[in-house]
């Protein structure tokens, strides 16, 4: 079944002087294609100003239903690689409905010498569509699809995609789509409108016959920032993509009020500290919290929320070593759902390479009504700004983790509930003074002599007041548990919140870490 992101684009234009520039990259026969000729190609259109695109779909398309979409499916048997039988293969998407820009994808063989992948009509099924497609000619792509044998030597599961502005997503053995990446995320907060980046164009490295990883260049393309990508795909238990890019400001353009470097967008509904009455189902997420490692070696969980309005929650350091959206859940019974299987959606850690600099990881969630709309956003935002003329080069590794997951090497949250049990609070009192029950576990926790005493660091912002903080084991499950409750000062804003646990002056867990939203 195609799969199609219901996302805003507002896309650069393959513009005639691009095509130009392109052409003479990538047509030379002695000039191999390149990560530098990537780059100039993408420095050249940061120099110049943007256009929206000109390209129009056939009548036949521009108003096709979902349904419509759904029965526009690639013909499996065309696969690039396919007939070279090589280990990866690649399909390709339609355009129609929300992906109405085309990208222009080519194939780099071994010399370095490229052929454009072009559309052609009969690689499709068009299913109970009737269409004339004889005036169509090279539409261009909406995006493709990567294939590989994850799961069995006999059959070639999908592996990942790119589909839809700078969006893609990928699996690892055992693992069912879920939350997404993108190349970069402008304006998201702090804008005056998030701005969607696109790649318009690809190139594909044919693998060898014995390959055990795959090749992506990009080129990305918006508004404000041009920018070059390369993907180096290593699938398996946990599906790795080591990431390059280099950005451009576009020159005149104005400038970027929030960079957003290596984003993930997934969704979150409800959970163990926010369950959905009415709901049969404990549990709707693709990701349950943000994990992430400052520069300075502390390890932090912030559990996921849905906001009643937008919430948007920053960390500042530098060189940050590692975040990411985690689906660290992995029990069919918190979810009961036997068609969605979150128990099975994917968690995207990303650790930086080299020297990130000073900056801030910035999470953002937004309402949502239901599981149908992505609400959480996660990156990472440079200090220094992107101007032109002054490119960014950055690199990092994101890996697509089932149940082997990135974790601290203490120990780490487990489950994160909010609420009463029997208690002689009113219910006003109780929503002016929160409590929270955490259950940790881990190697640290696992270590300790019968009997220790473990010790609760709970803090909050000027806005609360820790009223009850108490550590102690919890035999049921062997792990520790820590009760808290706190008090609000003002109701209208909210209270950060920071907990771990300590023996005899060491730190044994992660730093959990909250946002009392407002009533």
């Amino acid at each position: 079944m195609p799969l199609v992101f219901p996302l805003p684009l507002r896309a650069t234009a393959w513009r005639l002087s691009g095509l130009l520039a392109a052409l003479a990259l990538v047509s030379s026969p002695a000039r191999a294609f390149s990560w530098e000729q990537l780059t100039h190609l993408a420095q050249t259109r940061a120099a110049e100003p943007w256009r929206e695109s000109g390209d129009k779909l056939p009548p036949a398309l521009a108003n096709i239903t979902y349904d419509q979409l759904r029965d526009i499916r690639f013909r499996t048997e065309r696969s690039t690689w396919r007939d070279l039988n090589l280990p990866f293969e690649a399909q390709y998407f339609h355009l129609g409905l929300y992906q109405t820009q085309p990208v222009r994808i080519h194939e780099v063989a071994p010399d370095g010498q490229v052929r454009s992948l072009s559309y052609r009509a009969e690689d499709f099924h068009f299913g109970k569509n009737s269409f004339d497609t004889s005036g169509w000619g090279d539409l261009g792509h909406a995006g493709f699809r990567l294939h590989y044998p994850l799961n069995n030597i006999a059959y070639k599961d999908e592996l990942a995609v790119f589909l839809g502005a700078s969006y893609f997503r990928a699996l690892g053995a055992q693992q069912g789509y879920g939350l997404s990446a993108r190349g970069l995320a402008i304006d998201t907060v702090g804008g005056k409108g998030e701005e969607f980046p696109r790649f318009s164009e690809f190139w594909l490295r044919r693998p060898t016959a014995d390959a055990r990883e795959l090749t992506v260049m990009a080129l990305l393309e918006s508004q404000r920032v041009t920018g070059a990508y390369e993907f180096v795909i290593r699938p398996g238990f946990t599906t790795t993509m080591s990431v390059r890019l280099r950005l451009f400001a576009r020159e005149g353009a104005g400038p970027v009020a929030t960079l957003g470097i290596a984003p993930l967008t997934s969704m979150f509904l409800s959970g163990e500290n926010q369950p959905l009455p009415g709901d049969f189902r404990p549990e709707v997420h693709d990701s349950d919290g943000l994990m992430l490692v400052t520069g300075e070696g502390e390890w932090m969980w912030r559990p996921l929320q849905r906001p009643k309005s937008i919430a948007v929650s920053s960390f500042t350091t530098t060189n940050p070593r590692g975040f990411g959206l985690m689906q660290r859940d992995r029990r069919f019974a918190s979810y009961e759902d036997v068609e969605a299987r979150y128990e099975r959606r994917p968690s995207a850690w990303v650790q930086p390479q080299g020297d990130w600099g000073a900056g801030r990881v910035e999470l953002v969630q937004l309402p949502t009504p239901d599981e149908t709309h992505d609400n959480i956003v996660a990156y990472w935002v440079p200090t220094q700004p992107l101007l032109p003329g002054q490119p960014l080069e950055l690199r990092y590794d994101l890996a697509w983790q089932g149940d082997e997951q990135q974790r601290p090497p203490s120990s780490w949250v487990t489950q994160s509930r909010r609420g009463y049990g029997y208690t002689k609070l009113s219910a006003a009192e109780q929503a002016a003074q929160p409590k929270f029950v955490l259950d940790f576990a881990g190697p640290a926790l696992d270590a300790l002599p019968a009997g220790a005493t473990v010790e609760p660091k709970v803090s909050t912002n000027a806005n609360g007041r820790v009223l009850e903080a108490v550590a102690y084991p919890n035999p049921a499950t062997r792990t520790w548990r820590l009760s808290l409750r706190v008090e609000r000062i003002d109701p209208t804003q909210p209270v950060e919140l920071r907990a771990f646990l300590q023996h005899q002056q060491h730190t044994v867990s992660e730093t959990w870490t909250q946002l009392l939203l407002p009533e």
